[in-house]
């Protein structure tokens, strides 16, 4: 593995609120309805909910544009701020997005980003575990063109700006894209303690395509927005350290948000290590551990993890072949491209280096 050049170290982190702005102000957890139902009409038609708001909404759908999949994006309009995404996924809005009877996700067939089923395979004694989760790893909310939310997992990484973070290709559609690092919904309650960060901008290889040899290519970087006091995500959550992958055996820890539901009731992040192995025919990373299911398309392939911090070198994400795992036993079965020069190519261009 070749590291990147070394860049600034990172700053103290703050907890924050997910009604608020990412501020250094912690604030209590807002209290999220039971899971699987919709919230009632009177929480979710408030008066304060009015044309004013709707207005809004529509403002910032207008001023983000639509994803297309053969070459990177360009910034968002400057309507769709941390603030706005703030706003935006509201504790309600976000426990509606979770909810079994929301919207089905994109299009991609039989990827991490949508729903799993298990199917019969080989043992392995590894098993994901649940657990708080790290600063740096969190989960990816989205609406638009059939999107739903909590669909997908993305890191930081550390770059010169500090707001950048690594995900899967298959995973970046949608409008009102926002990043909730630590995210966690356990015992009913919604807790965002390192605040919600809009997306403004993606970048990753042109040539990506869902399955073949342009399966090597599924990775993306994405540009968060500062926060109102502009400071980004970095500044509070702490980075891991991108590298170069060189070969395809190493020892890894997966963490990643299996999509609130049957396969991740307590709503909270999955963790697991072990060994990797070449996916033949691919330039791509495989990885066996049960309880992989969808939702942790783009979660990070760590190693070297600081026991202190949390923190350690990403040297790939879920994704690749099929959107990151075969067709049949993927809960238990990942895959991850190789970051190379391509991949490289993207960072550079989210961090503007």
């Amino acid at each position: 593995m070749s590291p990147l050049p070394a860049m600034p170290g990172m700053l103290a982190l703050s907890m924050l609120s997910m009604l608020s702005v990412p501020s250094a102000l912690p604030a209590s957890p807002v209290p999220s309805p039971v899971r699987g139902r919709r919230p009632a009409a009177s929480r979710s038609a408030r008066p304060a909910r009015s044309l004013a708001t709707a207005a809004l909404c529509a403002l910032l759908l207008a001023a983000v544009p639509p994803y297309h999949p053969a070459a990177p994006l360009a910034a968002a309009g400057g309507g769709w701020s941390d603030a706005a995404a703030t706003r935006y996924w509201t504790a309600d809005r976000t426990a509606a997005a979770l909810a079994p009877t929301a919207p089905a996700g994109p299009a991609v067939a039989a990827t991490r980003a949508g729903p799993r089923r298990a199917a019969a395979g080989p043992a392995t004694a590894r098993r994901g575990r649940f657990f708080a989760g790290l600063p740096t790893v969190g989960v990816l909310f989205a609406t638009g063109r059939g999107a739903r939310a909590h669909t997908c997992t993305a890191s930081v990484v550390h770059s010169p700006h500090g707001d950048v973070v690594l995900t899967a290709a298959h995973c970046v559609g949608g409008t009102h894209r926002a990043f909730v690092p630590m995210y966690d919904g356990s015992g009913g309650r919604v807790r965002t303690p390192y605040g919600v960060w809009a997306v403004g901008g993606t970048w990753h290889p042109a040539g990506w395509t869902a399955h073949g040899p342009g399966s090597d290519l599924d990775v993306a970087f994405l540009r968060l927005r500062p926060d109102a006091h502009g400071r980004t995500v970095e500044h509070y959550t702490g980075a891991n350290r991108l590298v170069t992958t060189t070969s395809y055996v190493h020892r890894v820890t997966v963490v990643g948000y299996p999509a609130a539901g049957a396969h991740n009731r307590a709503d909270r992040a999955l963790r697991c290590a072990g060994p990797t192995v070449r996916l033949p025919g691919r330039r791509q990373m495989r990885f066996a551990c049960h309880g992989f299911y969808g939702g942790t398309s783009g979660a990070p392939w760590l190693t070297g993890i600081d026991a202190r911090t949390g923190r350690g070198e990403v040297i790939g994400e879920i994704g690749g072949e099929n959107g990151g795992g075969p067709e049949r036993d993927s809960e238990r079965v990942s895959y991850s491209p190789l970051l190379g020069s391509a991949a490289l190519a993207a960072y550079r261009g989210a961090a503007r280096t």
